[in-house]
């Protein structure tokens, strides 16, 4: 089995790296150097007061916490780095037209000589909808409009498509990714009936939500089962999880614990990108340094 893939998911930024935002940038080139095999960027559009509804806990940042736009994040991230691949994890993809989102993704994979993966999700907030003047309901279904209108705009040109919220005819979207095959997808769902056939038509892989290793070891196993039933190779299925990280008894991260404990459970669970949330990891910006050196060198 192939070594697992080392992600880290840029959050906290105001902790770790205060106004001085442009120092992302700089973060990214030193993981570049140290070895990480990808940088994850979160979005938000904008966060509004109902944060009680945040479905999956307490919701971990204050009303305040800046959430650079990924795409515009990425590449500038791109110019800096050789290497690293640079990801979305996750972009809320209802929020962007369909043209929008071909473009721009194809232009960032282009630039940054084929390193995009888009890691997809449907958003929690009502207030980001409504606030673009997009409505919330039904975000699921126009989300695989999308990203089905992205996929026929990046193999051909010109490119038609036709769906109940995307449709165009005879167009040039240029420039087209780099990638074979266009931008891998990843998809950060419920592993339930509708979004595994989501991943089997049109993911490169799934971001399970949460760090529960039985939960991320049956929906591998119902996504594998279901490749196999549309003839693809289960093996080729990625699964970017959340490390969950070791706490000792001063309630500080015990690296050593996690990355010889932790980390080898999440890979058996079915992971082949180990995930590091970076504000879960680092409480300061002292930390940064050795934290990047020892994922870096983190093999299982």
């Amino acid at each position: 089995m192939s070594r697992p893939s080392v992600s880290i998911t840029v959050s906290g930024v105001a902790r770790l790296f205060g106004r001085d935002l442009a120092s992302l940038v700089d973060f990214a080139k030193r993981a570049d150097d140290a070895g990480v095999d990808q940088i994850a960027i979160a979005d938000h559009l904008a966060i509004g007061t109902r944060t009680e509804r945040y479905p999956y806990g307490r919701f971990p940042f204050p009303n305040d916490e800046p959430w650079p736009e990924p795409l515009v994040t990425l590449a500038a991230m791109a110019g800096a780095t050789q290497r690293i691949r640079l990801a979305t994890a996750v972009l809320i993809a209802p929020l962007r037209s369909a043209l929008l989102l071909a473009k721009s993704l194809a232009t960032l994979d282009v630039l940054s000589r084929g390193r995009i993966d888009l890691g997809v999700g449907v958003g929690w907030q009502i207030e980001e909808f409504t606030g673009s003047g997009i409505p919330f309901g039904r975000r699921t279904a126009r989300m695989i409009d999308a990203l089905r209108a992205c996929r026929a705009l990046w193999q051909g040109a010109p490119a038609s498509f036709d769906s109940p919220t995307v449709s165009f005819a005879s167009l040039w979207c240029e420039p087209r990714p780099v990638q074979p095959g266009g931008i891998p997808i990843w998809f950060g769902v419920a592993p339930s009936e509708r979004h595994v056939a989501h991943v089997v038509e049109l993911g490169q892989g799934w971001m399970p939500i949460g760090s529960d290793l039985a939960a991320i070891a049956a929906g591998v196993a119902r996504l594998r089962a279901a490749f196999a039933a549309a003839g693809r190779d289960p093996a080729s299925l990625g699964v970017r999880a959340n490390v969950a990280p070791a706490i000792g008894d001063d309630r500080r991260v015990n690296l050593d614990r996690t990355l010889a404990e932790h980390a080898p459970a999440t890979v058996a669970a079915g992971a082949t990108v180990l995930a590091f949330p970076l504000a879960a990891y680092a409480r300061t910006p002292d930390d940064l340094p050795a934290l990047l050196a020892r994922l870096g060198a983190l093999r299982i």
